[in-house]
């Protein structure tokens, strides 16, 4: 349900062009984070939003996108964000 709400999100805001979200979670089964219910997630985007943005207002603009999700929902995320002029 994460990764949908995940996806939701970035689409809503960031109109990307190609978007990729992987749940990592069971690999960190053991892991803190994991107990208190926040999930692991990769998450690739290509979107026009990032064109003349440095990679931490790329992040930036991620984050604020999911909101909440990261306070609760997300323990880690890892990101790569690409304009479209960078993606191969």
């Amino acid at each position: 349900m994460t990764v949908d709400l995940i996806k939701s999100l970035l689409t809503d805001s960031l109109n990307p062009e190609r978007l990729e979200i992987a749940d990592n979670s069971q690999a960190h089964a053991g892991h803190a984070g994991a107990q208190s219910g926040g999930g692991h997630y990769h998450v690739l985007i290509v979107s026009d939003a990032f064109t003349d943005k440095s990679l931490v207002q790329r992040h930036q603009l991620i984050y604020k996108s999911l909101g909440d999700l990261m306070k609760h929902d997300i323990h880690a995320l890892g990101i790569e964000a690409f304009s479209p002029t960078e993606s191969n």
